[in-house]
């Protein structure tokens, strides 16, 4: 006869298989691990979905997805063609590895992409614009809300750095390292001002592009022609060294009156194969006939620049690329109909300009430290070796990863100021001007 001692007696066999005294029963480590994974895949794929669900049918995803590309490549060609010098003191100083290494000088016809982003800005402009009148909307306040959405992000970064310098000088960072730092910070945001002044003519430029086409921007083109002509031609010698500043707003309002022209609907397939075609031409006849420098940006040491101001290299660039970004629009947007393509465009667009005024904190971020440990291969070495080049590739993520953590603080300058009184505003103002005065060395 059984007994119930007996019945609830446990086997040898039930032993072995109970887990220890103290460890909680359940699956094991790689099977938990895997559960993890799925779900955070499952959780970021329904945001990606509902990223995608909540985006308006007739929102034009092209025009997004080549604002996103023109965002990316701001940050990736300074993090892929600036770096630093540490010199016997510990501080750093800005280098560019195109003074030792010419033959990356093709990089930056890739990663200048400025002219893409003044094309898909007029274009938004125009019909952002077009929308404002149709509701009765003054043109006025539309260009207010526009400047306010450019210069609340440039105040921010300005008037942040204005507070860290002296922290950072007291905790021992040497002055020329901060000032390395602040031309870094500073080096962008000339951009917001050009781009505030060109947003500013978008009346004029929708006039220009209903009268006359594409052929609105030829004037532009052939300004800059002009000028070039008499600063590196046979009177160069005679010219003022002023006259370079007459291509600054005609040279990247160019791009930008395509783009009106694009959002007029006066810019089609057959002249965007011209654009392409002709721009390309263009480009390759000043770099093989008239020497124009290869690298779109400044290299230390030359004494000719396309970029500050722009050259005709410049525009004939734009023009290849604003060709090239009509023709294959429609492509763009059927790539970024896949909900997993456009979630990261739309967070990039809603992140404009923080990318924009604090990805190279972000690099001065990761370089600071570096310089107090020594030589860091890629970071705080001369790039001056082909070695360099595979050693800065390895730390983008990590400026990567430091962008996105300062910008989750740093984002909300974006937004409006509506909680912000005037006494703060007023302080960010004065910090931001004192930031200017350090930053042109005069103080």
């Amino acid at each position: 006869m059984t007994t119930k001692s007996h019945l609830t007696r446990t086997s040898p066999t039930a032993s072995a298989h109970r887990p220890p005294a103290g460890r909680a029963a359940g699956p094991a480590a790689p099977v938990r691990a895997v559960r993890s994974v799925r779900s955070v895949r499952a959780r970021a794929g329904a945001a990606v979905r509902a990223v995608d669900a909540r985006t308006p049918a007739d929102r034009d995803r092209a025009i997004d997805g080549l604002r996103a590309l023109a965002l990316l490549a701001v940050p990736t060609g300074h993090w892929l063609l600036g770096g630093f010098t540490r010199d016997a003191d510990g501080a750093l100083h800005n280098a560019s590895p195109l003074t030792a290494l010419g033959f990356l000088a093709p990089a930056s016809w890739l990663l200048q992409m400025l002219g893409i982003f003044f094309l898909v800005g007029g274009h938004a402009s125009v019909l952002s614009l077009r929308r404002t009148a149709a509701r009765g909307g003054s043109t006025t306040r539309w260009l207010g809300g526009r400047i306010a959405r450019l210069g609340r992000p440039v105040l921010g970064v300005t008037a942040v750095w204005a507070t860290l310098i002296p922290l950072l000088h007291g905790l021992g960072v040497p002055t020329a390292t901060l000032r390395t730092g602040a031309t870094l910070v500073i080096q962008p945001l000339w951009f917001v001002g050009i781009y505030a002044v060109v947003t500013a003519l978008t009346p004029y430029c929708a006039a220009a592009a209903r009268r006359l086409g594409l052929w609105s921007a030829a004037p532009l083109l052939a300004s800059v022609a002009a000028v070039d002509f008499l600063r590196y031609g046979p009177f160069a010698a005679a010219m003022p060294s002023w006259l370079s500043l007459l291509n600054l707003l005609p040279g990247w309002l160019f791009a930008y009156q395509l783009g009106v022209c694009w959002g007029e609907r006066r810019l089609g397939r057959r002249a965007a194969w011209g654009l392409l075609l002709g721009g390309t031409a263009l480009f390759a006849t000043l770099l093989v006939f008239f020497h124009y420098p290869a690298s779109m940006v400044g290299v230390p040491g030359q004494d000719r620049t396309n970029s500050h101001p722009p050259s005709l290299l410049v525009l004939a660039l734009a023009a290849a690329q604003s060709g090239a970004a009509v023709l294959l629009r429609n492509k763009l947007a059927g790539l970024l109909r896949r909900p997993a393509l456009w979630a990261p465009v739309v967070v990039i667009n809603l992140s404009a300009m923080t990318i924009l005024c604090w990805h190279q904190t972000a690099m001065f971020a990761a370089a600071v430290p570096a310089s107090i440990v020594g030589a860091v291969p890629g970071l705080t070495t001369a790039p001056d070796a082909v070695a360099w080049i595979p050693e800065r590739l390895a730390w983008m993520p990590v400026l990567a990863v430091l962008l996105v953590l300062i910008g989750a603080v740093t984002r909300r300058f974006e937004a409006p100021w509506a909680g912000v009184g005037r006494t703060l505003r007023t302080s960010a103002a004065v910090l931001a001007a004192a930031f200017a005065v350090f930053a042109l060395g005069y103080a």
